[in-house]
């Protein structure tokens, strides 16, 4: 059975970000029906406008006991509705800054504000009501959008490939860890000529296409290799290892041990384990040409897919990366300047990250990809960095992956 016809664990409400993204405190747990967010984009000109039917907009979403937590907001797009209730007016105060974003206006019985704020911002802060020294309330703050583009999404007539699920958990070289992978092959793949291949780390989240800000991959692969503009290609999509004493939906303890350490430990699994069981499970030819063999990961896992490449250029010619942990997790702040003094490898990368990415002890994630840039572009490499404000994830690259993938696969010049 495909993955994606049933439910998954790992697949959370929370991730409401991107159509309508929402948080709320204190909310009854034994609501039956699917929670609906309030449009907050609507309410930013309902709200003064009509506040009666601003009121009846929130009330039928909430109910009454989001405003007793003083805490409860929803983000929509860049939109973001706030919702207390004082006897006197409730300002929604910028922390860093001391800026009040905006008041509350009094809807009968509670107050709400709502505010469209710059993308890729982020902040701690609280509501004030006039007269009260203490904060009513207090949270934090995060927004980054950006719109799919239509290859990221179902478009009618568009062949879709099949999407299967299996698990492995026989590793010789990462024993005693199991782990999901799913696999995609087009609706083009005949078996008359060898596909190409792509492999995707922390995978089952990037393949699955309803997540709200997620990779939406395999509809990517459909509409791309519908267009010609990718060639028909097999993409594996695998999470780390689980550790023995973990149970399925746990958060993979081996990851950072198999995506930051150097070394073709990583490889090997996928040369020696992984890729010839789906290809002999699936009956597959892929093509032994290195140029059409890609391999692809977020923050650590773009580490892991930039190592695999680096140890074996014969077998993978390509690396789509995003947020790139090239900072002293295991070792992978090296590559700069690895790639500095190794003879240039037959590698073509599309890498992204941005502004925001994270800074802490480990190191400084846009300063580290921006060495990487710089090392790529002195030794010669086939590249191509994008650079946005977005923050450590895969939002940013969500929406730019038709376009990287595009670069990635051209034809050559």
């Amino acid at each position: 059975m495909s993955i994606f016809h049933r439910p998954l664990a790992f697949l959370m409400l929370a991730s409401l970000l991107g159509s309508i993204a929402a948080s709320r405190t204190d909310l009854s747990a034994q609501e039956k029906k699917p929670w609906s967010p309030p449009p907050a984009i609507a309410l930013e000109k309902l709200i003064p406008e009509n506040p009666s039917e601003a009121a009846a907009l929130i009330r039928k979403s909430w109910g009454d006991k989001a405003f007793e937590s003083n805490n409860s907001k929803v983000i929509e797009k860049t939109t973001v509705l706030w919702v207390g209730k004082a006897e006197t007016p409730i300002s929604v105060v910028r922390l860093d800054t001391g800026e009040t974003i905006g008041t509350m206006t009094d809807l009968g019985g509670f107050q709400a504000l709502a505010k469209t704020l710059p993308n890729c911002v982020t902040f701690d802060y609280e509501l004030r009501a006039t007269g009260k020294d203490k904060a009513l309330g207090k949270g934090n703050l995060k927004i980054e959008y950006y719109d799919y583009t239509p290859d990221s999404l179902e478009q009618p007539g568009v062949p879709r490939g099949t999407v299967t699920e299996h698990e492995w958990n026989d590793s010789k070289i990462f024993p005693d860890t199991a782990r999901e992978y799913v696999v995609y092959i087009p609706a083009q793949y005949d078996g008359s000529k060898p596909a190409a291949l792509m492999v995707f780390q922390d995978g089952l989240r990037h393949a699955d296409p309803k997540t709200s800000n997620g990779l939406h991959a395999t509809t990517v692969l459909d509409n791309l290799i519908a267009k010609g503009e990718v060639p028909v290609t097999v993409a594996i999509f695998i999470n780390p290892g689980r550790t023995k004493d973990q149970k399925p939906g746990d958060k993979a303890r081996n990851r950072s041990f198999e995506y930051d350490s150097l070394g073709d430990a990583y490889v090997r699994f996928l040369l020696e384990e992984i890729i010839p069981h789906v290809v002999s499970e699936h009956d597959l030819k892929l093509s032994d040409d290195p140029a059409m063999w890609a391999i692809s990961g977020g923050s650590s896992g773009c580490a892991c897919a930039w190592t695999a490449a680096w140890e074996r250029p014969d077998k993978f010619g390509k690396v789509l990366g995003w947020v790139g942990t090239f900072t002293n997790i295991r070792g992978a702040n090296v590559y700069p300047a690895l790639v500095r003094k190794t003879e240039r490898k037959p590698i073509r990368a599309a890498l992204l990250d941005g502004t925001n990415d994270v800074d802490n002890q480990f190191g400084n994630w846009p300063l580290a990809n921006r060495q990487m840039e710089a090392a790529l572009k002195f030794s010669g490499y086939d590249y191509r960095y994008w650079w946005g404000e977005g923050f450590h994830g895969s939002t940013y690259a969500a929406a730019m992956l038709p376009e990287m993938m595009r670069w990635l696969w051209r034809d050559d010049e």
